[in-house]
């Protein structure tokens, strides 16, 4: 028996593995429904879209969308080690930090920006040394592209002359304004969850840790959580926790393992054959994602990342750690509001030297560039349910993108605000016409059909499994699964509001702080370099 059966070696469970394991006297079970990460696409930066609906990859996919021409969006999320760390485009951007004083205006007590602060540095070994935002030491290398680009200072040159500030540095206070992008990687290389702490801490004899090893339900005797029943090699398993179970299977995955173990809407799950263990109606409930729409534009010198994939840049990549192997693709990126009255950005705009079709996974046959206009705060929410008990079977994901009218009013505002930047002098002079015609659209009705036809994830789901203290929440402010005992989740499902960054950095940041809920502590270790 281990004290701890963490479900999930993705972002967040490997932090928790690690942590956990620190006490010798804890014993630590990790199950992985994937494999090793020993694809060596994973840890070639630029070689990340070589991953998807591969299996690595749990491949899902949305319900039709009605707002979106009825399509059915493509959502990658990591079926290996390290989870989607190990396969995401490494952009390290924490978010505002309004974004959490509101979590701690929810009642979610201990996660303002200054409660959450020490979390994040904890986590980071920074390139540009620590500061009040930053830290060093802490087992995620962050750094700066080693080779970035030559068109990506054109770029910046451009938002500037659009009336984007440049940001050199990252200053989560002052987030509108223009970066070049800092990166989850370490000499140039991918730095994941899983070779940042899983790696070292599966050398203590403390940690256990199962691959190819699905999770199908949650052992619960008298309302408490006693273990995990899993499928290995075709054999049914189960794993017994002393102390707690750990859920860290992320936005899809741990709201459809809840369910599946009768948590969840008792009606629901009483109509496909579930039992109810604890009536939970907003498990599943929730489901915010940020939505992008790229605008693409041929490249008129050959220098994009098309050229990514010669054998001269292989080698120097190989033999260096250099060259355009190294890019993370979204090597710059700006934050901007829509409407001057608002108090932070609610757009982003994604920089790539490449022609980003269909999730990168359609070979350019020209060189080209991108700018993806992406919705940071919906008002948009969906729902995940199940399809079947079948605990094999896809959930069913309804994301419900632009089912509130404003969404799409913003999203059209940052399409042109990207369009912008396009015309700006300096990159007018690097592009060609647009790669896809739609791109360069003019009229409100056109760029609707563009932005509908168009649009797709950008990888952020959260909040089914949100974190609150009114009845709608799944857990409480200290993660534990509510009206049940020794069940937490921990992951970006328990986000109850989607924030103005991306969510691998602040998945990391939850995972830091609830191994110190766990463990009873305060934040009382501090990086180097303070």
């Amino acid at each position: 028996m281990h004290d701890y059966v963490i479900v999930g070696a993705g972002s967040a469970g490997c932090v928790l593995a690690a942590r956990l394991s620190e006490d010798p006297s804890t014993r630590v079970l990790l199950l992985e429904a994937g494999g090793g990460d020993d694809r060596r696409e994973i840890h070639i930066p630029a070689a990340f879209g070589k991953l998807f609906q591969t299996e690595v990859d749990w491949n899902y996919r949305t319900e039709p969308q009605p707002h979106l021409a009825g399509r059915s969006l493509y959502w990658p999320r990591g079926k290996v080690l390290g989870g989607s760390s190990s396969m995401n485009a490494q952009m390290w951007v924490r978010g505002n930090p309004a974004d959490y004083d509101e979590w701690a205006r929810l009642g979610n007590r201990g996660w303002s920006y200054r409660d959450t602060l020490p979390y994040f540095r904890r986590a980071e070994d920074c390139q540009e040394g620590a500061s009040e935002h930053t830290g060093v030491g802490g087992p995620m290398g962050v750094s700066a592209l080693r080779s970035p680009n030559p068109l990506t200072r054109v770029f910046m040159k451009a938002c500037v002359q659009a009336g984007i500030p440049l940001n050199p540095r990252i200053n989560p206070s002052a987030q509108e304004g223009s970066y070049y992008t800092q990166v989850s990687q370490r000499r140039g290389e991918r730095c994941s969850t899983a070779s940042a702490y899983l790696r070292p801490a599966m050398k203590r004899p403390n940690l256990e840790v199962r691959t190819q090893a699905h999770a199908t339900g949650i052992v619960v005797k008298q309302r408490r959580a006693m273990g995990v029943r899993y499928v290995q090699g075709g054999l049914e398993k189960t794993a017994e926790a002393r102390r707690e179970v750990l859920l860290c299977g992320g936005a899809v995955n741990s709201p459809q393992l809840l369910l599946l173990s009768g948590i969840g809407p008792a009606e629901e799950l009483a109509a496909l054959g579930i039992p109810a263990v604890a009536d939970l109606p907003g498990v599943g409930r929730n489901l915010l994602d940020h939505l992008a729409v790229a605008v693409i534009m041929g490249a008129r010198r050959p220098i994009t990342l098309v050229s990514a994939e010669t054998p001269a840049n292989l080698l120097k990549f190989l033999l260096l750690r250099r060259g355009m192997l190294t890019s993370n693709v979204a090597e710059a990126h700006a934050f901007l509001r829509s409407a001057p009255h608002l108090e932070a950005p609610d757009l982003e705009l994604i920089w790539a030297p490449y022609p980003y079709i269909n999730h990168g996974m359609t070979r350019p046959t020209e060189h080209g560039m991108s700018i993806a206009a992406v919705l940071l705060r919906p008002r948009s929410s969906g729902r995940l349910t199940l399809r079947s008990a079948d605990p094999m079977a896809p959930p069913v994901i309804d994301p419900r993108y632009l089912s509130e009218p404003s969404d799409l009013e913003v999203l059209m505002t940052g399409v042109r605000r990207a369009q912008e930047v396009f015309r700006a002098p300096a990159l007018a002079q690097e592009e060609t016409v647009p790669i896809d015609p739609a791109s360069g659209t003019g009229s409100d009705t056109e760029l609707t059909t563009f932005i509908r036809q168009k649009a797709e994830t950008l990888y952020h789901p959260v909040g089914t499994c949100r974190m609150g203290v009114e009845e709608g929440a799944v857990v409480d402010p200290e993660l534990r699964v509510r009206g049940l005992e020794g069940l937490r989740v921990v992951d970006a499902s328990v986000m109850p509001t989607l924030i103005r960054g991306h969510t691998n950095a602040p998945t990391i940041m939850i995972a830091e702080r609830a191994a110190d809920l766990l463990r009873g502590r305060e934040p009382t270790h501090h990086p180097r370099g303070e």
